[in-house]
């Protein structure tokens, strides 16, 4: 009977050591962006145990291969890693945490008057003064007439920016001044074309581009500018011209 008792307790002995020598004291080192992170609690799923990081983001805890380490942090996502024995034997675990997503409670979104400035300052001050005077007209206090104008001077002055303004914008639908067709021929083509391609003299070239600056075709292709659509007015002028 005291044999049987002596067999068992032994058995448990041996059982437990077994298991105990299985069990590991790991570390590791709990990270975002490469910067430690402190105050992260790592919980071993199995054996319910839990540590906390310290300032340089390290942890020590008890596990062996099997056991699930989670690990918790208020500004980061959840992290979870299963142990094998590898991880067991390296040790010296690198965690990487990721940052929660900040949530926004409320967006608020205003809508502005776009207001195109340039370098024009009288320009851009009669745009602003325009705004001014609708926000003004919007905001007009209703009641009883007096006889006065609220911000009188302001208003004269800014009526005048604004005549300015519409003068200006409309010197600039003219436009600027069209390039004449000689202008044009020789920006487009350089002294090579006219010698080796046209087959003109040095002497021969300026009265050339008289001679095609006389045709009005010339005026509407200096109007639209297209390169390509020169080049074949050029060679046609270039038959007549040395025909004469």
């Amino acid at each position: 009977m005291i044999k049987n008792y002596f067999f068992a307790f032994l058995l448990l002995f041996v059982f437990q050591s077994g298991l105990s020598q299985t069990e590991k004291l790991i570390n590791g080192k709990v990270l975002h962006e490469q910067f430690p992170v402190e105050k992260v609690d790592v919980v071993n799923f199995s054996s319910k145990k839990v540590a906390v990081t310290n300032a340089a983001g390290e942890f020590f805890i008890i596990a062996k291969a099997g056991d699930e380490l989670i690990f918790i942090s208020k500004d980061h996502d959840i992290k979870k890693i299963a142990l094998d024995q590898n991880t067991i034997d390296k040790n010296n675990l690198p965690i990487l945490l990721i940052l929660k997503p900040e949530e926004l409670k409320e967006v608020v979104i205003t809508k502005i008057p776009s207001i195109k400035l340039g370098t024009d300052k009288a320009y851009e001050q009669g745009k602003l003064d325009q705004l001014a005077v609708e926000k003004s007209a919007r905001s007009l206090k209703t009641g009883v007439y007096n006889g006065s104008i609220e911000n009188g001077m302001d208003l004269m002055r800014i009526g005048g920016m604004i005549l300015k303004l519409f003068i200006k914008e409309k010197e600039v639908v003219k436009g600027t001044p069209q390039i004449e067709f000689k202008q044009l021929a020789r920006n487009s083509y350089d002294e090579k074309f006219y010698h080796q391609t046209l087959k003109l003299n040095p002497d021969q070239i300026e009265l050339f581009l008289e001679f095609c600056d006389a045709d009005p075709k010339s005026k509407t292709l200096a109007e639209s500018n297209n390169v390509l659509t020169v080049m074949d007015f050029l060679f046609a002028k270039n038959i007549e011209f040395k025909k004469l």
